[in-house]
Parts: structure tokens; C-alpha cells; sequence
């Protein structure tokens, strides 16, 4: 893959770049993502937005910026976001892949920046290139400036285990994808409509391609109470990912690799108790019950420890304000609970 870039921003040669947009219900905020494409110093080569079924006036708002800029408006049925982005990309002709949420915004230099590790000779394939990125909120005032510096994560990524052992924080939209990496793993998964992104990626790198990481805030990423990151849709897809990453990675006894005790109960107990805490706290006893059931699934795959502080708490945890009035009183696993609790 070759190409250069001019003084002014302008690319010759290849790669092209197709900027995609999944659309549902964004009327708020698309006008704003597709204004940051705009304003790019290195211009998409095709700017698609895939309207997934939406009930509000978004897509009549990228109809209307349509007619002034270079906009492909695709419509389907709604199918979640990880079909809207896959018909996105098939639609497209180019070779490298901008994801853009609808609620997000990339910097004047977002694109511009990403595209050079695809520009520089490499004896492994790129598959993807990503940055870190600026939180804002609801309103879209600053919260924090770079802050997957605030996280202890792997960056570039480099091992399986650390794709595991935590959420890998690779945003689609902070991310520029090769064609052939995604279409080589199949594209997103259709069935989750939550961890789907960090489902790609990690599939990207086990397919062996390269990846890239510009530790600089290129994306305003959007994070407030009732976008889809909190969502009851969002909870069920995590478990859903958590079964698919148990039948992928079964324990190998031989080597000393035990996936679901040393990686992926750890990492998703503490979401799940959060996840049963909000629920405890709104008054919700499907969404209570149910996650129980999802603690005592993972803790059955945590280490002995975990095991049995659970096996302890479980049957309490069942009665509405226990767990606050037991948890302090309870020596030895108040300081554990309380840290998961946070």
C-alpha cells in the first residue's frame, strides 16, 4: 500500500479512505460528526452514513447536508450498530476504513495523522492505526484530555493476554481500518451490540496484521448516562461476548493458560456487580435477577477466592438493601466487595 502526503494535506496515490457513519436516532449530533468529516485537512475519498431504521429526523439532516457535500445517504432496516457498519463498508470502494459514530467528532488533523503508518514501508501488514482520544460529555464540554493515559493499558497492542485481560479502549471511531484486515475476520459481529469493536480488533491481531497507536487525542468521544455504553442492550451483549471468548480460548492445563479463571472472570465480575448495584439502586428485580444469575455464572470461573466470597454473599445479595447493611460487617470481604462496588 503506498501513497504520500503533500504540504497542504492533499494525498497522492493510494490508499483511499471511505469515512462510514452508522445512523440511528442521532438527530442531536449528526450534523456535528459529519461537520468534523468536512473539516478535515486529509478529505475522505467517500463519505457514507448508513441509516439503520431511525424514528427521528437524522437521516432528513444528512439528506439536506447531501446536497452540498459529498454524502452517500444508505438506508436499511434496523439490524443494531455492527450491521450498519458492516453494509457501510460493503458499499464502499476504498481501502481504508474511518469509523465514525454519530455522537462522536474527529480534529481538523484526525485522518491526516492516521494515515501514515499505512504510508511508511513495513515488513508486517498494518490492520489497524489508532489513537487516544478527548472525553466529552452529553453537551459536548471537555472532560478529560488524552484519557486512555489514565488507564493501564497495552499500547500499541501486543499480546493476546492483554487483549483479555481488559477491555482493549480501540474506539471505532478513533480508529483507521485496513479493508482487507476486516473484511479478512469477517467485518463486525452481527449478533453483539456491545463489545463489538473490541471483538474486531482483537480478531485483527490474532489474524496476525500489525497495529499502530498515536497516543494523541485525535476523536472527541462522546460518553453521557443514556447513550448505548450504559444500555440494558449493552449488558446482554457483554455476556454474550463473555460465553463466545469462553468457547474460543478453553483453558490449556498443558501450558499453565487458565483464560477464564486468570482473564476473563476477572475482568467482567466487577462490571457485572456494578451492573446488579444500578439495578438493586433503580428498583428493577428482572434486571436484579438477572444479574445474579450473570455474577454466579462468572464466579464460577474466578479464582477460589472470588469463588467463595460469592458463594457467601450470593444468597444474601438476592434480598433488596442487604447487601449494604452486610457488606461492612462482614470481616474480610467488605474490602474486597467495596472495591468492586466503587
Amino acid at each position: 500500500m503506498s501513497g504520500s502526503l503533500t504540504r497542504n494535506g492533499s494525498r497522492r496515490g493510494n490508499p483511499r479512505i471511505a469515512a462510514v457513519i452508522p445512523l440511528y436516532n442521532g438527530a442531536p449530533y449528526i450534523n456535528e460528526a459529519l461537520q468534523s468529516i468536512f473539516a478535515q485537512r486529509l478529505q475522505p475519498d467517500e463519505i457514507i452514513v448508513v441509516d439503520d431504521g431511525s424514528t427521528d429526523n437524522g437521516p432528513q439532516i444528512v439528506a439536506e447536508l447531501a446536497t452540498r457535500h459529498p454524502v452517500r445517504l444508505l438506508r436499511k432496516e434496523n439490524g443494531g450498530q455492527s450491521a450498519a457498519r458492516n453494509y457501510g463498508v460493503a458499499q464502499s470502494t476504498c481501502e481504508l476504513i474511518a469509523l465514525l459514530d454519530q455522537d462522536d467528532i474527529w480534529y481538523p488533523n484526525h485522518l491526516e495523522q492516521l494515515v501514515r503508518p499505512f504510508l511508511m514501508p513495513t515488513d508486517r501488514e498494518v490492520g489497524w492505526v489508532y489513537s487516544n482520544l478527548d472525553e466529552i460529555d452529553e453537551a459536548g464540554r471537555l472532560i478529560a484530555r488524552s484519557c486512555l493515559r489514565f488507564l493501564p493499558l497495552p499500547n500499541p497492542k501486543r499480546d493476546l493476554f492483554g487483549c483479555l485481560a481488559m477491555d482493549m479502549f480501540v474506539l471505532p471511531s478513533a480508529s483507521l481500518v485496513s479493508r482487507k484486515a476486516f473484511e479478512a475476520v469477517g467485518g463486525f459481529d452481527e449478533t453483539l451490540s456491545g463489545y463489538e469493536d473490541d471483538d474486531l480488533f482483537r480478531r485483527i491481531f490474532l489474524a496476525g496484521f500489525e497495529n499502530h497507536y498515536i497516543d494523541e487525542g485525535l476523536t472527541r468521544w462522546r460518553i453521557y448516562s443514556s447513550s448505548s455504553s450504559y444500555s440494558a442492550r449493552m449488558a446482554e451483549s457483554r455476556m454474550r461476548y463473555f460465553r463466545k471468548l469462553l468457547a474460543e480460548f478453553p483453558d490449556d492445563p498443558r501450558r499453565d493458560r487458565f483464560f477464564a479463571r486468570d482473564f476473563l472472570a476477572p475482568r467482567f465480575f466487577p462490571a457485572l456487580v456494578r451492573e446488579y448495584t444500578y439495578a438493586l439502586r433503580y428498583g428493577d428485580r428482572t434486571a436484579v435477577r438477572t444479574a445474579l444469575d450473570n455474577l454466579r455464572f462468572v464466579a464460577r470461573r474466578h479464582k477460589w477466592k472470588q469463588r467463595m466470597v460469592m458463594s457467601l454473599l450470593l444468597p444474601f445479595l438476592r434480598v433488596p438493601l442487604l447487601p449494604r447493611t452486610l457488606l461492612p460487617v462482614m470481616p474480610g470481604v467488605s474490602p474486597f466487595m467495596r472495591k468492586l462496588l466503587r
